[in-house]
């Protein structure tokens, strides 16, 4: 390991190992995996807990702390924390369609599979015995609660303590009774952004019948249609992402020599709004997440077709969807192309191993403190009870006070408020 680099009040220093790509076939190659420790610079020499923090996903990097704020100065009280770049992500052998692009569909396929949960936290055990800790703590958001989970499954002799913000899954449902639930989270969001917004139904119809009528292209020069504008609801789900929403909308439309087109502005905008483009695990495993010895089948697509509303006619509301995956994405998106056949075979594979053990956990020892979020978009709150209600030496706080970002907008007082509640376990 390098030695610790210094900035303000913080102290950082990287941590790099090799792990098998495939854990069950060593000679499958090997992977770079990136943590990064942090720790305030009054604790430098002193012997504190760890506590890895779970990136929510999949498919995104641990973030990149720039000041002593939010749940870090929190966690930095009483830990040394390690911000783990997930396989695929970040600085662990990021994969994109450039670095796919020399494997073919089969290979890039098969490549994808060993990139959820389970081989995550394999890597972090790898990382675990690497730094010579017996026991750390984990920070699960969102995804990284998924994480948390299947390592309470699996190896919970490894950990100490497990605090989880918006991350508690069902560890029974399909994908499409998960779809089923947050398909009609996402219409409690469309109703409510609706009914908040004077104005915003009429140009949100006013930009897909300008779509639906007129080729238009984003920035990267990817034909723009009104099913890549519906997915822009995904920013429901995130306290402020109404507003962020409604004032995008204001300068949606730019007058040119007397006609009426889609700014360059905004087109940006929804450029940058895809993150599948420069994320594709995101897009490619998203299904997956939820797959125990059963294929996706592009769940999502499927049930959509339960709900009329999200079917765009025109002279109808547009309605937004939500944090949902669709096949056609593949055929849309400029940097999700290369991967379409891979995501096919990925949406039929249906010998998923087991993500969770039901036993295990209703037999859990480690001390477990979530915050689930009653109104979360992404992370249906029934299967959330459901499942707390199963595992043993586990409090909640259940709260309508956030949203499902609640950890990034308010996360020194919510990790105070779960190790509180862990100290009480």
């Amino acid at each position: 390991m390098q030695d610790f680099i210094y900035s303000d009040e913080l102290c950082f220093r990287n941590i790099n190992i090799n792990v098998p790509v495939n854990y069950e076939q060593i000679s499958d190659g090997s992977l770079v995996i990136y943590a990064r420790e942090v720790v305030h610079k009054s604790n430098i020499d002193k012997n504190l807990p760890w506590l890895v923090y779970l990136q929510g996903g999949p498919g995104f990097a641990a973030p990149r702390p720039e000041a002593n704020s939010g749940w870090l100065k929190t966690a930095l009280k009483y830990y040394r924390v390690l911000l783990l770049d997930q396989r695929g992500t970040g600085a662990s052998s990021a994969i994109s369609h450039q670095t796919l692009a020399t494997k073919s569909f089969q290979q890039q396929a098969e490549y994808l599979t060993h990139f959820r949960a389970d081989n995550i936290v394999r890597d972090a055990e790898q990382l675990r015995q690497h730094l010579g800790i017996k026991q750390w703590a984990l920070l699960g958001q969102s995804f990284g609660g998924f994480c948390a989970l299947h390592y309470l499954s699996f190896y919970p002799q490894s950990l100490s303590r497990v605090f989880i913000t918006g991350g508690i899954p069902s560890i029974t449902a399909t994908a499409d009774e998960v779809y089923q639930a947050t398909y009609k989270r996402v219409a409690d969001k469309n109703k409510a952004f609706f009914k908040r917004f004077a104005g915003a139904q009429q140009q949100c119809n006013a930009i897909a019948e300008y779509l639906s009528n007129n080729q238009t292209y984003l920035p990267n020069g990817q034909l723009f249609t009104v099913e890549q504008f519906q997915t822009w609801g995904i920013t429901l789900g995130g306290a402020g992402g109404d507003l962020a929403m409604y004032y995008a909308l204001e300068s949606a439309f730019v007058d040119v020599e007397g006609q009426q087109r889609l700014s360059y502005t905004f087109l940006n905008t929804m450029l940058n709004q895809q993150s599948y483009q420069t994320n594709p695990i995101y897009a490619i495993l998203h299904e997956a997440i939820y797959c125990q010895q059963q294929a996706s089948d592009w769940s999502a697509e499927r049930v959509r077709h339960q709900y009329p509303q999200y079917q765009y006619q025109t002279g109808k509301d547009l309605s937004f969807t939500g944090e949902m995956v669709y096949p056609w994405m593949f055929d849309q998106m400029t940097c999700l192309q290369p991967l379409r056949e891979a995501a096919h075979l990925l949406a039929q594979k249906n010998d998923w191993p087991q993500l969770y053990c039901a036993q295990q956990l209703a037999n859990n020892t480690v001390p477990v403190a979530a915050a689930v979020y009653v109104e979360d978009m992404y992370v249906e709150y029934r299967y959330s009870c459901e499942t707390l209600a199963l595992l043993t030496n586990a409090k909640s706080w259940q709260t309508n006070q956030y949203e499902h970002n609640g950890l990034r907008v308010d996360g020194e007082h919510i990790l105070e408020q779960l190790i509180a509640l862990a100290d009480n376990i």
